[in-house]
């Protein structure tokens, strides 16, 4: 039985999970109730119950929950469970929960590995994808490749670069079974980006892609420049390599680390501070955050002017 039937999402449109609360109950019930996946990304089995009743609440259709495996424990995973679908990233692809299970990619290498894995599809990620960026080829080219690599009929989701109808086309016409849009839903009336995230997203033309915003999670973040970028990246991108070797040296105790101390750690960051967390922009958090966090965006938000509903943006990406 194909993907997206066994799932009962009726059209090939899903929407990303965007971490950090971004994309709560509100935003993933309306893109489900529109007829795509709508998908639940928060920290914390508490958390990811109470998101998943609420949107259980709004819709009675399909929900997606997104676990971070560097962050996760192993309540996270029984928590959720109780979704339609679980997708996991950033990690080494295991089966943790019994239905469906996706896990994301961005190479050739980590696709057979979660396929092998047992993987019940895969979010294929290209490098033009916003937020945490795990890709390094384009993302048609690297459907292409993991397309060659894998059995013809197993699922593959395409991410990076989907903003338009016509991007969903090329990424279902290039063997993809459904695509999975970030920038775009994050720029709906539904996500918790904070207003003045999404203000500042609707003037940006460039993107950048940094190790600056790592701490606790070492890896590339591709975003909106602000006011730690501008202090920081001057030279290398990537970061100064203190900043980095600090993230590195917190990576192994990020999943331990005690909520209080993560919340003060977010609430003391500002540009200029050597240790600058993952922690985006949202409505109900610190709004130090605008220029001392990360401003995610994949490289669509140039071609995106305006903030609608999800239902609306379903509806234009549904081919």
């Amino acid at each position: 039985m194909p993907l997206l039937e066994r799932l009962g999402v009726e059209v090939p449109v899903v929407q990303a999970g965007m971490g950090g609360g971004l994309s709560r109950h509100e935003l993933a019930a309306a893109v489900s109730e529109s007829g795509g996946l709508g998908t639940i990304a928060v920290n914390g089995a508490a958390a990811i119950r109470r998101e998943l009743a609420a949107g259980r609440a709004a819709t009675h259709r399909p929900l997606a929950v997104n676990v971070l495996l560097p962050f996760a424990r192993r309540d996270w995973f029984s928590a959720a469970a109780e979704a339609d679908a679980v997708i996991t990233f950033w990690g080494r692809p295991r089966r943790r929960t019994p239905g469906v299970w996706l896990h994301q990619c961005g190479s050739v290498a980590e696709a057979r590995a979660a396929h092998a894995a047992g993987a019940d599809g895969l979010i294929v990620q290209g490098v033009e994808a916003g937020g945490h960026v795990r890709g390094v080829t384009p993302a048609l080219d690297l459907l292409e490749r993991v397309r060659h690599e894998l059995p013809a009929d197993y699922p593959l989701l395409l991410a990076g670069g989907i903003a338009d109808q016509g991007d969903v086309r090329r990424a279902l016409g290039a063997g993809a079974c459904a695509a999975v849009a970030g920038t775009r839903f994050l720029m709906s009336e539904e996500s918790r980006a904070h207003p003045e995230y999404r203000r500042r997203l609707l003037e940006a033309q460039d993107t950048v892609v940094t190790e600056l915003f790592g701490a606790a999670w070492p890896g590339t973040h591709r975003v909106v420049p602000n006011a730690a970028t501008a202090r920081w990246l001057d030279g290398d991108r990537r970061g100064p390599r203190a900043n980095r070797l600090l993230n590195h040296l917190l990576a192994p105790g990020a999943r331990y680390m005690p909520d209080a101390l993560q919340a003060r750690l977010i609430q003391a960051q500002r540009p200029g501070s050597r240790l600058l967390t993952p922690a985006p922009a949202t409505d109900d958090g610190p709004e130090t955050l605008l220029d001392a966090g990360p401003l995610y965006a994949g490289e669509t938000v140039a071609r995106i002017t305006d903030v609608r509903p999800a239902a609306d943006l379903v509806r234009a990406l549904t081919p």
